[in-house]
């Protein structure tokens, strides 16, 4: 079967009617590719018949509808999110509105009791899907979902519910309303007297002989009773009713006719009651008809992303991404739909510029079915439904779609075919262009071999050309030989298993398949004769062929079989280097742990010292210099000395265990390193581990005063408060004259040189300065200028850490200086949700790319780690990031990261 789909007209989409885009695309070709029978499958998960409507008459849209498809796969992805989450939220169904609602337009109508009834399901339906997303919204990222229901139109849906329920009941019967009250009370008295009336007849004993029956019977909607014809004269009343033989008559009493009259009145009476209050109430609620119309639409565009959500959570689907320049498309994991368990997973990775696919290999091993599921699922993404695929599937978008396929295979092809098959290669030729897709099936068959791979190789010089993207299946041996050589061409095979001949429908990328018709042939019953016959026909220049594809076969598979193992290994270095940091991180917060306990008892011991001493040389000044008191002072000296000795003993025992322990963490994280290396040079790409990423680990800390020099250095006339804040004097540096110091300015700090940031002036002269992961505190004239950032040459930037409600407004967190945005030195994410949080760190790293803006810090905070992890995955993801870390426990550890840039 040959199918063709024309050129496509490009209109702007609308929600509730038909493309005008997708009424011009060929729906043979659609059926043909199974999209209409997966749309239908999808329709059955719809809650209303206004949603499994809409959802049969959706079709793919094009490029101008971009805007459109990606809201459709946002609804539907939030959807697929809320209901697999742990309070799965669902929507309540309904009847049918749509039908009648044009009723309640015209005035004076009357909507039937059943029709209200579906109006007041409908109204509760749509508040309460409101209420159950704007619960749910607070816990999930469903912010398009929750805009959506917020247009329905609550006060005019609550009106209505309020005038319909005081007639109508939850089961859609009429409520006891008192004007109805007393009509079927009179109706009910009126039964009883008939009743009773009858029972008069069945019950008297002479006229036994005269009934057929004691059980009265309804003719015309009247009771009567059966009487024996020949007895007729016995019973007078009005004969209804003839029996077919003629014994029988159908007699109604002349007592029940006058109370089977007034039955009858008093039924219409109750109809004409019912009525006028329908008709009231239709006229309570037409005010409302373009509200209910408005959130019928909404409704069954909710009914429609539920649908396809609900369908891909149960075939384990995912949203494809749109394609960029650098990302070429992919499919990966497909799994056709309507094969279900039997599917077999397959892989299409296209590389950048190269938009031609040759598909070679056996019979039935699913080169066909290959670029049919491709097709399929661009198809299901342009119409905005999900994919059986796994994580990170990308497609292109397509204006227009040209397929040759030929399902019917045939050994003894026709001209017929053949002059069908270049008509539809004609037309993809004449009118393809760069957002056309483009399947030809069997690609040069039907005529002689040389020229019909002739024919293929010019057709795809001129779809080239194009730029259209193109899927190709062949058993031509020149069209594997022009995949190879030409550099817009990708070359795959289907696999076939060469030990038991049969077809394994997975799909190998960059070789070319063998047709594998010998094999074939000989499996099929064959003679052997015969096939060996067939081989010895065979040159040795395609034999050649044949071992150069077999040998590419096995290094490809060796190929896949390293590149696994790299994914691997990089996998677990990346696990094994986080472990190495978290380690580091612990090891020197139990240093500075050590650092402030030495100085707490650093300071206390020169308080108590200082008091003793002070003891002791008033008691020298009040009197004589006596022995007793020379050996008091010499006593408290050797106390004190042994006390030093052994504070320091302990000390040192602590710090060279934290020092060993450093060591050790240092080799094992100098080991991955080399593995790291290691593999490298063995041919395999890996990220390299930045130069900084641990250097904080290798840097000594600054030694602090022992506690004999702090006692040699200490005098009687110290304070308390100069004693704790006793500490090791910066040694000075030639001053170096600075043009400007500003906040932003990189700086060459202290006596090392050490590169860094000017974070903010602590007074004059003096400033905080960014070094790596430390700040520090430098005097001006310990500080190199080397160049001012351009966003702060001109002036102070005045840097807010408030959340604003948007980071785009003037009260943005990131403060406007000379007309342009500023990044922020300290980027404060507390108390946002991931969301937000990640739309303000895109705009800081932005920022900081677009002004040279070379280190920050970022304040997550710690949690339940889902901000921390959210930060962490979109830093690694941006390119402009060089390095990235956790800042050192004193200065917030893991509730803080800090990002040097490219």
């Amino acid at each position: 079967m040959t199918i063709y789909l024309g050129f496509v007209v490009v209109a702007k989409a609308k929600i509730n009617t038909e493309s005008e885009t997708t009424k011009n695309m060929h729906r043979k070709t659609l059926e043909d590719l199974a999209f209409y029978r997966i749309r239908e499958k999808i329709s059955g998960y719809c809650v209303s018949e206004e949603g499994k409507n809409q959802l049969l008459r959706r079709e793919p849209l094009t490029n101008e509808q971009k805007e459109e498809i990606d809201r459709l796969k946002t609804l539907s992805s939030q959807w697929q999110r809320a209901i697999t989450s742990k309070e799965p939220v669902s929507l309540h169904s309904w009847q049918e509105i749509y039908s009648f609602l044009r009723v309640l337009k015209a005035e004076g109508s009357t909507l039937e009791l059943s029709q209200m009834a579906a109006i007041l399901g409908f109204c509760h339906s749509s508040l309460d899907v409101y209420s159950t997303i704007k619960t749910a919204s607070k816990q999930l990222a469903i912010k398009d979902l929750l805009d959506l229901t917020e247009k329905l139109p609550f006060s005019e849906l609550q009106q209505s519910v309020n005038f319909i329920s005081r007639v109508v009941d939850t089961d859609g019967t009429m409520k006891d309303i008192p004007a109805l009250r007393e009509i079927k009370a009179k109706i009910t008295s009126i039964q009883a007297e008939i009743n009773s009336a009858l029972r008069k007849y069945t019950s008297d004993t002479t006229l036994n002989d005269a009934l057929e029956s004691n059980v009265p019977a309804f003719r015309a909607d009247r009771q009567v009773i059966a009487v024996k014809a020949s007895q007729r004269n016995r019973i007078s009343g009005i004969v209804h009713e003839v029996s077919a033989s003629g014994r029988t008559l159908y007699i109604e009493p002349e007592d029940v006719v006058r109370k089977n009259n007034e039955l009858i009145q008093e039924e219409f009476h109750l109809q004409q009651e019912t009525r006028k209050i329908l008709t009231d109430l239709t006229a309570n609620i037409h005010p409302f008809y373009h509200q209910l119309k408005y959130a019928l639409q909404i409704m069954s565009l909710l009914d429609e992303t539920y649908a396809a959500a609900r369908w891909g959570s149960e075939n384990l689907c995912v949203y494809a991404l749109d394609t960029e320049e650098d990302l070429a498309p992919e499919l990966l994991q497909a799994r056709h739909p309507l094969l279900g368990s039997k599917a077999v997973p397959i892989d299409i990775k296209f590389l950048s510029g190269k938009n031609i696919l040759i598909i070679t290999g056996p019979n039935t091993g699913g080169k066909t079915v290959t670029i049919k599921t491709f097709a399929l699922f661009s198809m299901l993404n342009q119409a905005g439904f999900p994919l059986p695929a796994a994580e990170g599937t990308r497609l292109p978008i397509f204006d227009s779609i040209f397929a040759d396929i030929g399902d019917e295979q045939s050994i003894d092809q026709s001209l017929s075919t053949f002059s069908a098959h270049m008509k539809n290669i004609a037309a993809a030729v004449k009118h393809a262009n760069e957002k056309s897709l483009v399947l030809l099936d069997e690609l040069g068959s039907g005529t002689d071999p040389q020229e019909g791979g002739a024919i293929a190789m010019a057709a795809l010089d001129a779809l080239i050309e194009k730029h259209s993207f193109v899927l190709v299946t062949t058993h031509h041996g020149i069209l594997k030989n022009y995949g190879y050589t030409n550099q817009f061409c990708v070359n795959a095979s289907a696999e076939f298993d060469d030990n038991t001949l049969s077809p394994t429908y997975r799909l190998l990328m960059g070789v070319p398949g063998e047709s594998h018709a010998l094999d074939i042939a000989k499996r099929s019953g064959l003679p052997s004769s015969t096939v060996a016959k067939a081989k010895s026909y065979i040159n040795n220049q395609q034999a050649d062929v044949s071992t150069l594809i077999k040998g590419l076969t096995l290094k490809h598979a060796e190929l896949a079989r390293r590149e696994q193992e790299f994914v691997q290994t990089e996998k677990s270095l990346k696990d094994k280097l986080f472990r190495f940091e978290q380690k580091e991180i612990r090891l020197r917060q139990k240093e500075n742990e050590l650092k402030e306990r030495e100085h707490q008892n650093e300071s206390r011991f020169l308080r108590e010292t200082r008091k003793t001493l002070e003891n002791l040389v008033r008691e020298l000044r009040e009197g004589e210099i006596t022995r007793e008191k020379t050996l008091k002072v010499r006593k408290f000296i050797n106390d004190l000395t042994e006390d030093i000795d052994e504070q320091e003993l302990s000390l040192e025992e602590e710090r060279a265990q934290i020092e060993e322990a450093q060591k050790d963490l240092d080799k094992r994280i100098e080991d991955s390193y080399r593995e790291s290396v290691l593999i490298t040079e063995n041919g395999m790409k890996i990220s390299s581990i930045k130069d900084g990423s641990h250097s904080s680990s290798k840097k000594s800390t600054r030694k602090k005063l022992s506690n004999k020099e702090a006692l040699a250095s200490a005098k009687a006339t110290y304070s308390d408060e100069e004693i704790l804040s006793l500490t090791p004097k910066q040694k000075k540096t030639i001053a170096r004259p600075a043009p400007q110091f500003v906040e932003g300015a990189e700086v060459l700090a202290g006596k090392a040189r050490t590169r860094g940031v000017l974070v903010r002036e602590e007074k004059a002269g003096v400033w905080t300065v960014q070094l790596g992961s430390m700040r520090m505190i430098f005097k001006q004239k310990d500080l190199v200028l080397l160049g001012v950032p351009e966003s702060t040459a001109s002036t102070k930037a005045n840097y807010s850490v408030e959340l604003a409600k948007d980071f785009d407004d003037e009260n943005s967190i990131f403060t406007k200086s000379g007309g342009s945005q500023t990044p922020q030195f300290e980027l404060r994410l507390l108390g946002m949700r991931e969301e937000e949080a990640i739309k303000v760190l895109q705009k800081q790293l932005d920022l900081c790319a677009m002004q040279n803006f070379r280190n920050f810090s970022i304040i997550h905070g710690k949690g339940n780690g889902i901000l921390q992890q959210a930060v962490q995955d979109y830093l690694s993801s941006y390119p402009g990031v060089k390095n990235f870390h956790f800042a050192n426990p004193e200065d917030g550890g893991f509730g803080k990261t800090y990002v040097e840039m490219m």
